[in-house]
């Protein structure tokens, strides 16, 4: 989840109670912003979490807390979960999703296809609560599943707390267990195509980290992978300009969207800047999913990050491999 303004924060969670009424409007014509964008979603308040699969596109609204489903032509909400405020999404090899739950202290949510509830974690293996709220969440090919604990917000809204954590939980398990900390602020997160290699963003440290992955799913050789500042002109001057959600290709590229920045960017495994995707629709990209064989990007952009709705999109543009 991304605010800039903790009393604009307070008064969506008090005010903004429009989520399926906004998220059934969430759609339909599709519209061209650049030569090679294409708008194929909009009116979406907290665009996030897009995974396309079968044909279908679904995406999360932190805002309106809904979970949604587009097939083309039409969107549908599956899921609106009051006070969730929906944010990173991840299919599990038993065809369900893991959801984050972006509201302090925060959760993690098990849905089917349809979007019922199967299950919540409102807490890890010790009993304490995700404060901070859930950020993003990741499944590795064996079924492992590892989530970001981020952070609080504050007033005025700079950062206040290096409180961000990893969570894993293996296969099998019941309980989430910690197994990194003190992430100035952790939002999205990754997994490398060997299955080898953790990636997580930092948002305020405007830095993506990497971590070994060992046989039992816990995690060592922590190092930073890429400073974002070092890759491309900062867009704007904010304290969460950084690496926002990520996603990577199947040789190892990894797609990371910056909030505040109005980009994607495509940074190789030994960290070089291959490619940066500027987005027309909005200055705050949120995320990204890879559409058949990895041609195209589904990118979630929210036009102005300082807006309490975060009123956004969905845009589709091709990818350049």
């Amino acid at each position: 989840m991304k605010f800039d303004n903790f009393f604009a924060e307070l008064k969506r969670r008090n005010a903004y109670k429009v989520a399926v009424a906004c998220a059934v409007g969430a759609i339909l014509a599709a519209t061209v912003a650049y030569a090679d964008e294409i708008t194929v979603v909009t009116n979406v308040l907290g665009p996030e979490g897009p995974l396309f699969l079968d044909g279908n596109l679904y995406y999360v609204g932190w805002v309106s807390n809904t979970l949604s489903k587009w097939d083309g032509k039409t969107s549908t909400v599956l899921n609106h979960t009051e006070g969730c405020g929906h944010n990173g999404l991840a299919l599990t090899k038993q065809k369900t999703f893991l959801l984050a739950c972006t509201d302090d202290p925060g959760a993690i949510l098990e849905l089917d296809m349809n979007g019922k509830q199967l299950r919540r974690w409102d807490a890890d293996n010790s009993g304490k609560k995700f404060d901070g709220g859930i950020n993003d969440i990741v499944v590795t090919a064996n079924g492992r599943a590892y989530a970001t604990v981020f952070g609080p917000y504050a007033d005025p809204p700079t950062p206040t707390s290096v409180i961000g954590k990893i969570l894993y939980l293996a296969p099998g398990s019941e309980k989430w267990v910690q197994v990194a900390n003190d992430l100035n602020y952790a939002n999205g997160i990754g997994i490398s195509p060997d299955q080898k290699t953790l990636y997580v963003s930092e948002t305020v440290g405007n830095c993506i980290l990497k971590f070994t992955i060992n046989d039992d799913g816990s995690l060592s050789h922590r190092s930073n992978f890429a400073l974002l500042t070092l890759l491309t002109k900062n867009k704007n001057d904010s304290w969460w300009l950084g690496p926002d959600s990520m996603k990577i290709d199947n040789k190892g590229n990894i797609y990371v969207a910056q909030w505040f920045g109005g980009k994607i960017l495509k940074i190789s495994p030994d960290g070089k800047l291959l490619h940066v995707f500027e987005i027309a629709a909005g200055d705050g990209t949120t995320n990204v999913a890879f559409g058949k064989n990895e041609d195209e990007l589904y990118v979630t952009v929210v036009k102005d990050p300082k807006d309490p709705q975060a009123k956004g999109s969905i845009v589709k543009i091709k990818n350049v491999k």
